[in-house]
């Protein structure tokens, strides 16, 4: 009988697919066909039945659906280190908004693709981005072969990119339709934060996205200071501020979330708003801690972010959800509080549905696209093995990984990377960082 042929058959691997039923296949297999999972099981099996046009040893390695950064701004990798250890007003306005104002959208997409290495490298296959100059987000980002959901950030104030709101939201409609058709690359409506953001922008925002379809994204009730200036501006907390809007909606990705009384929990899980919490970042702000306990508990749905690499300092997702998972145990003194398998899951399938992408990404099944990374546990901090989940949630590091595909597409190899030339993006950014002292 002959056999089907295919693109990639990644084999001998511990396949973690992270379906309902939590389906584990020890020695299996993936097999990989015009960017999807066109069949997936015990590796003599599908040896038997494909003939691929490469295989891809995974010996070693537990395999799983790539990760998702549900809430970054990739470019800036730039400004990693600029300004530590400040309160986020003062960081943000002093520090970061100065240092943006000298952007410009070479120096946007040569850290773009220095944050998109870095990602691929950890095992993030797709990220949510918000940042300025945000065409060459894109740009970086089909380059790198990641997927990615990118927005130009939109403030009430002159932007350093585009100048007057106006324009910002032109250049936001003009980016949808530019990549309305793109496989890998979508975009979405953007504003920044209620405290830059007025209640007509916000409306605007949310009459655009409901236009085209697209999700929207906004930092949220990120820390006390904010709540309280919202509160001062407009006699509400933020959260409630953007449901007398009519913004909250199962379209928006609320970045954050960290100070939430019981009425904006609630809010919340009413409205189906999609979370992305970044725990790394809001300790290292002293932002708090956000309840994302007790929002899963009330259905929200909670997704994995790093922020950027000014406030992480890294983009990290292992990090990120051993991160998640203490923080959580400590906050509420309990230590089955967030789990292994529910952070891991918060990093992949709630981080692909709030993407809007829980059909496409996030679990290893056929007919998904093939976005899969694998995790060498071969290494002494990763040995001896009793729950391979344990291991990627506390042990693991983004160092591990050694492979991943994104759309079949094998973007890195052996821990080689195939769509970038990381010489060459090192030191372009390291000349960028040299004017940025001067």
């Amino acid at each position: 009988m002959p056999k089907t042929p295919c693109d990639v058959l990644l084999t001998h691997g511990w396949i973690h697919t992270l379906d309902d039923r939590g389906t584990v296949i020890a020695d299996g297999a993936v097999a990989v066909r015009e960017g999807r999972i066109e069949a997936i099981g015990p590796t003599t099996d599908l040896e038997n039945c494909f003939d691929p046009a490469r295989f891809l040893d995974a010996s070693g390695c537990v395999v799983l659906p790539g990760l998702v950064n549900a809430h970054t701004h990739v470019a800036m990798t730039l400004f990693r280190g600029l300004a530590d250890d400040l309160p986020l007003m003062e960081w943000l306005q002093k520090h970061i908004f100065p240092a943006e104002s000298r952007l410009n959208e070479s120096w946007v997409y040569w850290g773009s693709l220095l944050g998109c290495a870095e990602m691929i490298l950890s095992g993030t296959t797709a990220f949510c981005d918000m940042y300025l100059y945000e065409h060459k987000v894109a740009e970086a980002a089909k380059e790198a072969g990641m997927r990615a959901l990118v927005g130009e950030v939109l403030y009430d104030f002159p932007s350093p990119h585009y100048g007057p709101v106006e324009n910002g939201l032109r250049f936001t409609e003009d980016l949808i339709l530019q990549w309305k058709d793109d496989p890998l690359i979508r975009v979405a409506v953007e504003p920044h934060a209620p405290y830059t953001c007025s209640p007509d922008l916000y409306r605007r925002c949310f009459a655009l996205a409901q236009k085209h379809d697209v999700p929207m994204v906004t930092h949220l009730s990120e820390n006390r200071a904010e709540v309280q200036e919202v509160l001062a501006r407009y006699g509400r907390r933020p959260v409630a501020h953007l449901a007398s809007l009519g913004v909250l909606h199962e379209r928006l990705i609320a970045d954050h979330c960290v100070d939430l009384d019981e009425q904006d929990r609630d809010l919340l899980a009413q409205n189906r708003v999609l979370v992305a919490h970044n725990p790394e970042s809001n300790l290292k702000l002293a932002s708090g801690i956000a309840p994302v306990p007790d929002l899963l508990r009330r259905g929200v749905c909670v997704a994995l972010g790093t922020d950027g690499c000014a406030s992480n300092n890294n983009l990290d997702l292992f990090g990120e959800m051993a991160t998640c998972a203490k923080i959580h145990k400590a906050t509420t003194m309990d230590p089955t509080a967030m789990p292994a398998d529910t952070v891991l899951r918060l990093a992949t399938r709630h981080g692909a549905k709030a993407l809007g992408l829980e059909h496409v990404i996030g679990q290893i099944r056929p007919g998904f696209a093939a976005d899969l990374i694998a995790v060498d546990f071969s290494a002494p901090h990763l040995t001896p093995v009793y729950d391979p989940v344990s291991h990627l949630v506390y042990a693991a590091k983004g160092s591990d990984v050694r492979h991943s595909l994104i759309g079949g597409r094998v973007v890195m190899e052996n821990r080689r990377l195939t769509t970038i030339d990381l010489e060459r993006v090192l030191a372009e950014v390291r000349a960028i960082a040299r004017l940025l002292r001067s």
